[in-house]
């Protein structure tokens, strides 16, 4: 059983590649990134503002948080409910960020995060994996792209899903997201100390999953 980290800024890819890593050596994805972005829907949907961090913790008795994995795909499901796409929005990824700096919602999901990979080899995306939820993983990748390359990504993506956003919207919120994520009191998103910081700003997918799946089978091999 072996755990990869795979930790970086929103609009790296993360997430697409880490599902397409994980089929190819056949191990679970975790894509932690989807717990911050339901309890930041949950505030959204229930008028709690983002910055009210006393409402946000209050909150959490009412939140029910399960991760199950269906033929291979994550699903979160809030309170019973698979909200699908919905915590996908540019307001959500703010009110993800927002909740995600407060310690009391990273300790209420740190179990759910960790017990998937008592019982599992898995690779798990986010911002903390290498550093605080996964210090013992046996691969620590940093994936990182300049600004303006994840930014375009991120738009192109909305635009392609029918959302109605601005490519200087999504810089602008991105920004801010980067900002307050890497400077943030509890689990800053920076790399671990062990960690290989891989660059993919000119890179395509393809190339980035080679890139990544090499780094992976190399460190495995050296232990």
């Amino acid at each position: 059983m072996f755990h990869i980290a795979l930790d970086g800024p929103s609009g790296a890819g993360k997430s697409t590649v880490a599902k397409e890593l994980a089929k190819r050596l056949n191990i679970i994805y975790v894509d932690t990134g989807a717990l911050y972005r339901t309890i930041g829907y949950y505030e959204f949907i229930n008028g709690i503002s983002k910055d009210d961090k006393a409402a946000v913790v209050e909150s959490l008795k009412d939140i029910d948080i399960e991760m199950i994995h269906e033929n291979g795909v994550q699903k979160v499901l809030l309170n019973g409910e698979d909200l699908g796409d919905k915590i996908r929005l540019p307001e959500i990824s703010m009110y993800a960020s927002a909740v995600s700096a407060i310690p009391e919602v990273r300790r209420f999901l740190l179990e759910t995060q960790r017990s998937i990979a008592r019982e599992n080899s898995v690779i798990m995306d986010g911002r903390d994996i290498g550093t605080v939820i996964l210090p013992d993983a046996k691969v620590k990748i940093f994936l990182t792209a300049r600004l303006e390359a994840r930014a375009q990504r991120r738009y192109a993506e909305l635009i392609e899903k029918g959302k109605q956003v601005t490519y200087d919207e999504v810089y602008a919120d991105m920004a801010l997201r980067d900002s307050n994520d890497s400077s943030r009191a509890e689990a800053p998103a920076i790399p671990a100390a062990d960690a290989v910081i891989f660059d993919n700003s000119d890179l395509d997918f393809e190339q980035s999953v080679q890139g990544i799946l090499a780094l992976v089978n190399e460190r495995l091999s050296d232990q």
